[in-house]
């Protein structure tokens, strides 16, 4: 037998369950394919002021309160500057309606998102891993094969296809189109502990970012009294360990002083994992009837919390996107790549500070923050995910990317000798990338 559907969405986290809340909304059959059972265990648990607006719409706001621990800013701390500490509040951005945000336990979270979607009307299978997808040469559709949570094989026939499986990249890799980023290696270390010292008051729910020798660390609190931490760092470095993991992910800690305190009287309550391969992309995002989403479509770095909001926007530009193809085909070719340039869009704007944030004129800059020209609002907004609306922004950001070349400029024989390590590490990590990744 096989099961006809409009939409076949392969992942159930919060790019793939939002396109496919909108699309069963609007009377087609979607069909959403969970390779686990929900709640299992996620990183990326801080959210963006712009990821509120999107909950809303969706109807899941309350219910994502109910497991949030409130954040009202971030802090960066950093071991090279005088002043140790600065603190960036959400309520300073250019838009004041957006003030604060949610960290969220991610197996809760997408199970809201995954059970809403069901409500709406899509049939969301769950250990239902799919196994192949074979497209028509006439572009009609696709056939897709999976095994479900009974062991059995089951066949689907969709008109269109959203790749939203996250770093499994299930369409990226079989149609050869993944690629490790050139311009940012990165490996991750991460585990959950209970315990951890946190700041006090309305600073409590504060993501903090502990730039290091070898990348940075997150400290990610969360209501339920548990503390989410991890390394982002250079894969050659992640090469160096000889140890357990657990072990080399302790020894990481305690080269961070200021972390290694807050951690002093806290207990690990999960295993700690280890992630190579961190940074990629895949060359398009979209086919004759198919589309890419979320990290299934690219993933460069946590730093700035921006994976579920650029996810569930994307499940948004998805949503649309799928509809125009199924409703008005002749139309679908346009439509596909207005949703490539806007998902593209968000990728660029923060790709380009990504690929500077371990800079040392953007530490500086981050450290020593000025309003400028607005510089300072323009920036919040960044970190807020507000860079979809019609907020002008893009004059204030274009004059901050001004700044940090002129800072890097005067200080020269600094900035050359940071390029030259630079590629000296980027050379030595692709390296290690790959044999991460083989391993």
């Amino acid at each position: 037998m096989v099961t006809a559907c409009d939409v076949f969405v392969i992942g159930g986290g919060p790019g793939g369950t939002t396109a496919g809340a909108l699309l069963a909304e609007r009377g087609y059959r979607v069909v959403i394919a969970e390779k686990d059972r929900h709640p299992r265990f996620h990183i990326g648990e801080s959210l963006l002021p712009a990821n509120l607006p999107l909950l809303e719409r969706l109807g899941v706001g309350e219910a994502v309160r109910a497991i949030g621990m409130v954040k009202w800013g971030v802090e960066f701390l950093s071991p090279w500057h005088t002043k140790a500490r600065q603190e960036f509040l959400f309520a300073d951005a250019w838009n004041k309606d957006m003030p604060y945000a949610y960290h969220v336990p991610r197996a809760d979270f997408d199970a809201i998102l995954f059970r809403n979607a069901a409500a709406k009307g899509a049939d969301t299978r769950e250990d239902c891993r799919v196994q192949e997808v074979v497209f028509s040469e006439d572009g009609s559709g696709a056939r897709i094969r999976a095994r479900n949570a009974g062991g059995g094989i089951e066949d689907f026939a969709a008109r269109f296809v959203i790749d939203a499986s996250g770093r499994d990249t299930f369409l990226g890799r079989r149609l050869h189109t993944k690629r490790r980023n050139p311009r940012h290696n990165s490996s991750a270390l991460y585990g959950h502990f209970q315990g951890a010292t946190r700041n006090d008051g309305r600073e409590e729910g504060h993501i903090s970012l502990f730039w290091f020798e070898h990348g940075w660390f997150w400290f990610i609190p969360l209501a339920n009294g548990v503390t989410s931490v991890g390394a982002v760092v250079w894969p050659h470095y992640l090469k160096t360990r000889t140890q357990s993991v657990g072990d080399f992910f302790k020894e990481t800690l305690a080269l961070c002083p200021p972390l290694a305190e807050r951690l002093a009287d806290a207990k690990l309550v999960t295993e700690v994992q280890a992630t190579g391969n961190f940074s990629y992309g895949c060359e398009r995002s979209y086919g004759a009837n198919h589309l890419l989403v979320g990290d299934a479509f690219s993933f460069i770095d946590p730093v700035f919390s921006s994976g579920v909001m650029l996810a569930m926007h994307g499940g948004f530009l998805a949503a649309d996107a799928a509809d125009a193809c199924l409703t008005r085909p002749e139309r679908a070719p346009r439509a596909l790549r207005a949703y490539d340039r806007a998902l593209r869009q968000g990728l660029r704007t923060y790709a380009w500070f990504i690929y500077r944030v371990n800079h040392p004129s953007m530490r500086d800059l981050f450290m020593g923050p000025r309003n400028i020209l607005r510089m300072q609002e323009a920036l919040l907004s960044v970190l807020a995910g507000d860079i979809f609306a019609d907020t002008p922004v893009w004059g204030s950001l274009a004059a901050f990317k001004a700044l940090y070349y002129l800072h890097t400029l005067g200080h020269l024989r600094r900035s050359v000798r940071t390029l030259w390590q630079r590629r000296l590490l980027r050379r030595r990590s692709a390296d290690a990338a790959v044999a991460v990744e083989t391993e």
